[in-house]
């Protein structure tokens, strides 16, 4: 399972933090914050006291200043060789992928996980609309690695996923369920 944070959405990130299960993955996203070194310091301690994956999203010079486990890159990075290449060798590397094509270019530029959005209707301001579980179970059957499920997925949409052939890869992207 992975969570994201968003400063506009989720203005208090250490709380939903503190509620994420043990071996969880938390991603930092900052979006260019002032200070998000000392937020992130904050939650990167927080992460590692609770067993949970602590990820920082797209910002490179962050996550290493934060000493993440993870980085979580957008579509228009995740599929490019040399940059995961880069990351790759100090992170678990996730990439952004918005459908199969992006899923397959992703994957082949080395990253050690998919995450897929939007997979049903979100509140999300970026969200695009929505592939569905049944789209998203074949794009996980042709990814060739894992694969995480994020926008609309809460305790109801994951049964879903589940019927769908899509077990085990679901994320919950909100906790306000």
């Amino acid at each position: 399972m992975l969570f994201f944070s968003d400063p506009a959405r989720t203005p208090r990130p250490e709380l939903t933090l503190a509620r994420l299960p043990r071996g969880s993955g938390f991603v930092f996203r900052a979006f260019g914050a002032a200070d998000a070194l000392v937020v992130g310091r904050q939650l990167a301690r927080l992460a590692r006291r609770r067993g949970v994956v602590f990820f920082v999203g797209a910002e490179a010079d962050l996550a290493v200043a934060l000493r993440a486990d993870g980085i979580h890159l957008p579509e228009r990075l995740a599929h490019r060789k040399g940059v995961v290449g880069r990351l790759s060798s100090r992170f678990f590397v996730t990439g952004a992928a918005h459908g199969l094509a992006a899923a397959r270019r992703a994957r082949l530029s080395g990253v050690d996980a998919i995450v897929v959005s939007p997979v049903f209707q979100s509140a999300s301001p970026s969200a695009g609309r929505p592939i569905g579980p049944l789209r998203f179970a074949a794009l996980v059957r042709a990814a060739g690695c894992p694969v995480y499920a994020l926008g609309g997925v809460n305790r109801v949409s994951v049964r879903r996923l589940m019927r769908s052939g899509a077990v085990g890869v679901a994320s919950v992207s909100a906790l306000s369920d």
